[in-house]
């Protein structure tokens, strides 16, 4: 019997998910010189909070499965970046075409490139190695 690695559990999962949209938040307001680190950030990602809460919730439900792969990932990407769009969009924030590229990629490497990592973490710990 194999024990599931300490990342794959669904809430580690979900806080590293909460922490890296937090980051882009932060590193975004940073990088635009906007005051309020911890507050504004928090205030910047609350959208795109919402929208990691719905891709769990739809992979949940739909898939009946925890969002620790890269696979059910995408949905929980997608939902991050759609939805925080959609209530940025209805409470009068920034949604330029650029702002929605950068957001996408940037939250694409963030909550699919740790799905990723772990991923290539398990297959290489399965593989037997040579002696």
């Amino acid at each position: 019997m194999t024990r599931t690695p300490w990342w794959r559990r669904p809430p580690v999962a979900l806080g590293l998910d909460v922490l890296l949209v937090l980051v882009f938040a932060g590193v975004g307001r940073a990088s635009h010189d906007e005051a309020g680190p911890v507050l504004g950030a928090v205030l910047t990602a609350w959208p795109f909070l919402v929208g990691t809460a719905a891709g769990w919730l739809v992979v949940r439900v739909v898939r009946r499965t925890w969002p620790v792969d890269v696979g059910p990932g995408v949905t929980v990407w997608f939902a991050t970046v759609l939805v925080g769009m959609l209530l940025r969009h209805a409470v009068g924030s920034g949604t330029a075409a650029s702002f929605i590229v950068v957001a996408s990629v940037v939250l694409a490497l963030f909550l699919l490139g740790w799905r990723a990592l772990g991923a290539y973490a398990v297959r290489r710990a399965r593989t037997p190695h040579p002696s």
